[in-house]
């Protein structure tokens, strides 16, 4: 059958993400032919911001490369305008940039034209240097300005005027923001996150000049813009002038062929064109229901709907998006969806913490959430975002919404791994509209194994780059041991190709102390960071930089933020430590009086010789902490857990040596050591290890002559026995050698990785080498954890200093109405 013709004017995301969704359904229904103004393939124009901060370079934002284009056996013209459409005869014609003229017959056309940039109307905007920021050649511009020109001033201070600005500050111009409103980036968020934003920009270098009007840009005597000159008279210098502020659908074409044009080029829900149905039109310059959308979201939700219609389907129907809004600047968390301004009919759930930098509000309306806006902490974006776009009744999780998915029982409480909780229909991929189900049949059918796989074949991850994280968690749970075999040398996630190892290594070399450092400095694609590689950083900087580097509890998992176990229900468990496992009739006395006077449901005895209390709530867990007397136990943590002891010598007539004292003494001297992962010890009196010293990752048995260390057990799923590494005869050197172990695995060993498999990983005889054998390096190797571990507070009596947020503790406690509050407008 012969095919029929197809051609796509507009080679951008939203026209090329049509094509692929329409080559998946239909590949040879069409002979295709692409028209494209600029001279590249098709790429991701919102990741301009981090090639211009110098994060990316624009090979990486490249999403279909030329032979992507050749394999499909589509026509490219690249560099070439489309300067006419005759609708009678259907053919589309172009011209090259070198005069030449291109003609392609059509028996359905598609346009994608996108939008243009609004430029201020103001005297002095053709100057040189005054341009606006939409595609590839303005963001070389801007790169080649700032390697010989000092000021920079962005005029709009909305999404892509602050990303533009941020990465001109990069690249070492001093930057000015000029602003009309009063806050920034006021259509997507409200006056107090805006005010936040911009206390945070200008700390960073930033400058601002807000509710200012430009009247005229000011030129030199060689045509080069030097100032911009305000309503009021004043005047800012200015060798570069950047327009961001607005931009408008292109439809000059659409219009110049006929086809009718309101905000854009009208469509209907199938997007085709309400003048011709035989043209299609998606993207930036597409009118559907009065709307013209400018996210990526929205625009690959219309191709997709275009592309089944293109295939004679006759399927699907476009009503419309939610939008939501992230901003790509590094170190900067912010997030607003749907209505976050509310209105009369609605409720507000606000947390504000200007000093922390935190500041959440959740817009509620019918027991539904219908916007919010996160500055600071937006790691429940994505949760807020699902419940908005569902539009199911949050009644019943309404005490714990503020505080995230994390707080919800058996719906949050999946440790670091989200991916494991979610439903195979539940949305990954907001950009692509992508589906956990979709991600795991690829992993699995396709044998991928990467993140770049995931993204080459499902494009999750492709786009924002905001669910990064997320994809690798499926990834990892997908794939298994296949994906994670090589921990050190793989990427470290989806926001860069750089391994744990070469993170360890810069953070060390180069100094760096915060996780908004090691982004910026290594080239975060993701400048925030994402759940995967947030926690590993975190761990990386306070175990390389002790006492320097700040721990950060918002990229600690929901338990290490808490300093308590979530239980399936909600509810919590405390394990106080108990030294050695030895206890007393008063500490006993103590658990006692606090199980009554909080009525926890169950106290348990624990595999490691520990008493724990399930079942308390989480509104009274600084209290249980305070009147329990006791120091945590750490059982929440990647940190030592128990040392296990068995009554050694002191009562046991086959004990010979004293293990309850030296399980005492290793405690005090590791309880609050954070590592990779958790670490269990124990002391065994005699060779009849009672105290299961073998399956430990570092297990200590008595013998006659001293005491036996054995390292890298796992009592876990997979049990492994633990090796042994070296016999010694006093405590003394039991603790040398134990800690100059630990250490060397807390500054070698991959975030998460056990014991076990870090021994597997770097061998025993490294191990020895290392700890036996370099007595010096040993000794240093046990000083140095003996530094870091000095003065390290108890989070549940120095919630300050540990930096514990006491206000996630607190049960939110709405105001009630007043009868005349309450009544209704009729009542009224």
């Amino acid at each position: 059958m012969k095919k029929m013709k197809l051609v796509l004017i507009g080679n951008g995301m939203a026209g090329v993400r049509t094509l692929e969704e329409l080559l998946k359904i239909a590949p040879d229904l069409y002979d295709i032919t692409v028209f494209g103004a600029e001279a590249h393939p098709n790429y991701n124009r919102i990741l301009l911001s981090p090639v211009l901060a110098g994060e990316q370079t624009l090979d990486q934002i490249i999403l279909n490369p030329l032979s992507w284009y050749e394999e499909h056996g589509i026509t490219l013209h690249l560099g070439c305008e489309v300067t006419g459409v005759d609708r009678a005869r259907r053919i589309v014609r172009g011209t090259t940039k070198a005069g030449e003229t291109i003609e392609a017959p059509y028996d359905r056309l598609l346009i994608a034209t996108g939008s243009n940039p609004f430029i201020l109307p103001v005297p002095g905007k053709e100057l040189d240097g005054v341009i606006a920021y939409r595609d590839i050649a303005d963001t070389e511009f801007m790169i080649e300005t700032a390697r010989t020109h000092r000021h920079a001033v962005v005029i709009g201070g909305g999404l892509l005027g602050l990303e533009a600005a941020n990465g001109l500050m990069l690249r070492g111009m001093q930057v000015s923001v000029v602003h009309l409103a009063p806050t920034l980036m006021e259509r997507q968020l409200d006056d107090v996150a805006g005010r936040m934003l911009q206390k945070s920009l200008q700390e960073r270098g930033l400058r601002f000049e807000m509710g200012a009007q430009t009247q005229a840009l000011i030129g030199d005597q060689q045509g080069r813009v030097m100032a911009v000159q305000f309503k009021d008279g004043r005047e800012i210098p200015a060798d570069l002038v950047v327009m961001a502020a607005g931009i408008r659908p292109n439809t000059a074409l659409a219009e110049k062929i006929g086809l009718h044009v309101n905000r854009g080029i009208v469509v209907t829900d199938t997007l085709q064109t309400v003048t011709d149905p035989r043209i299609y039109a998606v993207g930036e310059c597409a009118a559907h229901r009065g709307v013209a959308y400018g996210l990526v979201a929205p625009l690959f939700e219309q191709g997709k709907v275009c592309a089944t219609h293109l295939a004679q389907f006759g399927i699907g129907r476009y009503q419309g998006s939610q939008t939501s809004t992230k901003l790509k600047v590094t170190g900067i968390d912010l997030f607003s969806a749907g209505d976050f301004n509310g209105g009369a009919d609605c409720e507000e759930i606000v947390l504000s913490d200007p000093f922390g930098g935190v500041y959440k509000k959740l817009v509620l309306k019918d027991d539904k959430l219908v916007g919010a806006c996160l500055y600071g902490d937006t790691a429940d974006g994505a949760w807020y975002f699902k419940l908005l776009r569902e539009g199911r009744s949050v009644a019943q999780i309404r005490d714990k919404l503020m505080f995230g998915e994390d707080h919800l029982g058996d719906a949050g409480h999946q440790g670091h791994n989200k991916a494991a909780a979610m439903a195979d229909g539940d949305e990954v991929c907001g950009c692509n509209g992508v589906t956990k189900g979709t991600i795991c049949k690829a992993i699995k059918d396709k044998g991928l194994f990467t993140l770049e796989e995931v993204r080459r074949h499902t494009k999750a991850s492709a786009s924002c780059g905001s669910c990064t994280g997320l994809v690798e968690q499926i990834l990892m749970f997908t794939a298994g041991g296949d994906y994670s075999a090589t921990p050190q040398q793989k990427a470290m996630c989806g926001c860069t190709d750089r391994s744990h190892q070469e993170v360890r290594d810069a953070i060390r070399q180069d100094r760096l102390l915060s996780i908004p450092e090691v982004c910026q400095h290594l080239g975060w694609r993701n400048p925030n960071g994402c759940a995967s590689c947030r926690p590993a950083l975190n761990y990386y900087l306070i175990s390389t930089w002790p006492k320097l580097a700040k721990d950060d509890p918002q990229s600690r998992f929901v338990n290490e933020r808490s300093h308590a176990n979530i239980q399936k229900d909600g509810r919590y468990s405390v394990i106080p430590r108990m030294w050695g496992g030895e206890t007393s009739a008063a500490d006993l006395r103590r658990i006692a009086d606090v199980v009554d006077k909080y009525a926890i449901p169950t106290v348990k005895v624990t595999g490691g010789q520990r008493i724990d209390l399930l079942g308390v709530k989480k509104e009274d867990l600084r209290a249980v902490w305070r009147d329990l007397g006791l120091p945590s136990g750490l059982a929440y943590a990647k940190s030592l857990r128990t040392v296990k002891t068995c009554v050694g010598s002191e009562w046991c007539r086959f004990g010979t040596q004293d293990s309850t004292q030296l399980g005492k003494d290793l405690e005090h001297a590791l309880w609050a050591m954070y590592s990779p992962h958790k670490v269990k010890m124990a002391v065994s009196g005699c060779p009849r290890n009672c105290a299961e010293s073998g399956t430990k990752d570092v297990g200590v048995i008595g013998v006659d002559s001293g005491w036996e260390i054995h390292v890298a057990g796992n009592g876990g799923i997979k049990t492994e026995v633990a090796q042994f590494l070296v016999k010694v005869k006093t405590a003394a050197e039991v603790l040398e050698h134990a800690g100059a172990f630990l250490q060397l695995y807390r500054e070698e060993g991959v975030y998460l990785e056990r014991t076990v498999h870090f021994v597997a990983r770097v061998g025993l005889d490294y191990v020895k080498k290392r700890v036996l054998e370099d007595a010096e390096g040993r000794q240093a190797l046990w000083a140095r954890l003996q530094f870091a571990l000095d003065g390290q507070p108890d989070p549940w009596h120095e919630s300050v200093q540990a930096g514990v947020d006491t206000r996630q503790f607190e049960p939110l406690r709405l105001p009630v109405p007043t009868p005349a509050e309450a009544q209704t407008p009729a009542q009224a």
